[in-house]
């Protein structure tokens, strides 16, 4: 128990960066199951489970238009609203966090840890996700898909250590999708994968993560400096 406690009170960053979706939320089938119905309610030929695993994480009208292979911006805002009112009023498929996310948030807030989130969500739709999983208390920053460039692009993490007051260095992306870890690979951030998410382990390990983990137990041990 004493080196458990003398190991949380060293957090091995400053600040920990975190994905939403597939990351802390097991939230992949009901994207999915939205995206198909929107493809149905539009006439698009309907993508398979792991084509739509594939563009999760990047923000939405993006993800649509490289999903269907599409430029029309006129087709992909009627996806987008047919997804949306999938997502909010036909779908019930539940989105729970991942088992022990909200244990190792406490316990990376008692270590002295800052935590933020970087999503290809809407702000309205992580506001509501902190809203009915009681977390949003836990996180001191974040950067959601109407607020920055879409992943990729690292502008959400460059905002948020900047909004923080940290460095690169200091910090660490979490996700579970190439997108989250070319974004820190490409300001020099160390990464993180997760294993338990939409992309396979394979494509996280060509982006050279500082490790892969496959569960939230392994993950909160290795940000809290503990044996993995």
């Amino acid at each position: 128990m004493q080196s458990t406690s003398k190991a949380s009170n060293k957090p091995r960053y400053k600040l920990a960066i975190f994905d939403w979706d597939g990351t802390v939320m097991d939230s992949a089938d009901k994207i999915i199951n939205c995206m198909q119905f929107a493809a149905k309610q539009c006439g698009m030929p309907i993508p398979t489970s792991d084509e739509v695993g594939h563009i999760i994480g990047i923000s939405l009208k993006p993800a649509i238009k490289q999903l269907f292979d599409i430029d029309d911006d006129a087709l992909a805002e009627k996806l987008v609203l047919a997804y949306k009112e999938a997502f909010l009023a036909k779908d019930t498929t539940p989105c729970p966090l991942f088992e022990g996310a909200q244990e190792m948030f406490e316990a990376l807030k008692s270590s002295g840890c800052t935590l933020a989130v970087a999503t290809g969500k809407a702000r309205r739709g992580l506001d509501r996700a902190w809203k009915q999983t009681n977390t949003g208390h836990f996180f001191s920053a974040s950067r959601t898909a109407d607020e920055a460039e879409s992943k990729p692009s690292p502008d959400m993490l460059l905002q948020l250590v900047d909004e923080l007051s940290m460095s690169i260095d200091e910090a660490v992306m979490i996700g579970d999708t190439t997108y989250d870890m070319k974004m820190a690979q490409a300001i020099g951030m160390d990464r993180v994968g997760v294993s338990y998410g939409v992309h396979a382990q394979v494509h996280l390990e060509t982006l050279k993560p500082k490790i892969i983990v496959h569960s939230i137990e392994e993950l909160k041990r290795f940000l809290l400096n503990e044996p993995v």
